[in-house]
């Protein structure tokens, strides 16, 4: 029986569909042949009106069998339409998810407010003698994402994971798909480090049972592991790819500042460089 049970998933529609005819079939070959044995024995001999006639069982027999199969083909056309209509809903509730993770990733700021951002908050923390952490979170999609926007919707639930557990005074960017940059400010390495494996929990919850995706978390602080803005900055650099570096070449003081200017970081009494 083992040997039957082995099934290909891609395959169970057209198992489906030779059951669906299987079936019948089967009904329609045993009520044909039980008809023709019983057929000499119901015509070769005159009916008795005194006991139950012979050929009303065997017309009833024939009409069981008839509404037998009637049955079985009713019963799969209903079980195709359900099954349809919730392969409809289902694909109904992806678009909505996909389009909801796209609208959250697309609300995130991206690498040029990261790096104005942590160039301002480092000197705010080296100004006031505080702590500054960064957390890095690489996802890498599974091999399972096979169907157009999964990836997109599991980064998008990712994001929201992480979202949850942040604090209000803590900032979020999306550095280039599937790589989230997390600054901390007033959070020394020990907090970051406890932080980090609270969201390594609720990533592993949100990647599911089929791992749709894998991640890293790398862990920053000020002043336990870089001593600099730019040193910090280039730690996160090392985990990006090659090909999404370049961005990070645009981060020039003269964006910087403009961008600051722009998103309202400057104080009145923030000294201009």
């Amino acid at each position: 029986m083992q040997a039957f049970d082995r099934v290909d998933p891609n395959t169970l529609d057209g198992r489906e569909l030779q059951l669906s005819i299987l079936a019948p079939t089967v009904i329609i070959v045993l009520a044909i042949g039980v008809g023709l044995l019983m057929y000499p024995a119901v015509f070769s001999h005159p009916s008795n009106l005194s006991e139950i006639p012979t050929r009303a069982v065997f017309f009833g027999f024939c009409a069981l069998a008839a509404m037998m199969v009637d049955y079985f083909v009713d019963r799969e056309a209903v079980i195709r339409r359900l099954r349809a209509e919730l392969e409809k809903e289902r694909r109904q509730t992806a678009k909505v998810r996909r389009e909801a993770s796209a609208d959250l990733l697309s609300t995130l700021p991206g690498l040029n407010c990261f790096c104005d951002l942590l160039a301002m908050e480092f000197r705010r923390a080296s100004g006031t003698q505080q702590h500054l952490s960064l957390l890095a979170v690489e996802l890498k999609p599974s091999s399972t994402c096979t169907e157009p926007g999964e990836v997109e919707t599991a980064f998008g639930d990712a994001a929201k994971t992480l979202l949850r557990t942040l604090r209000c005074e803590d900032s979020i960017f999306l550095l280039e798909p599937g790589f989230f940059g997390i600054v901390l400010p007033a959070v020394n390495a020990r907090d970051a480090y406890a932080l980090r494996d609270r969201l390594m929990e609720g990533l592993h919850d949100a990647a599911g049972a089929s791992n749709r995706f894998s991640f890293d978390i790398s862990v920053f602080s000020f002043p336990e592991h870089v001593s600099s803005a730019r040193e910090m900055e280039e730690s996160v650099r090392s985990l990006i790819p090659p090909q999404h570096q370049q961005a990070f070449e645009l981060g020039d003081c003269e964006t910087r500042e403009g961008l600051r200017r722009s998103l309202g970081f400057l104080r009145a009494g923030d000294p201009e460089k």
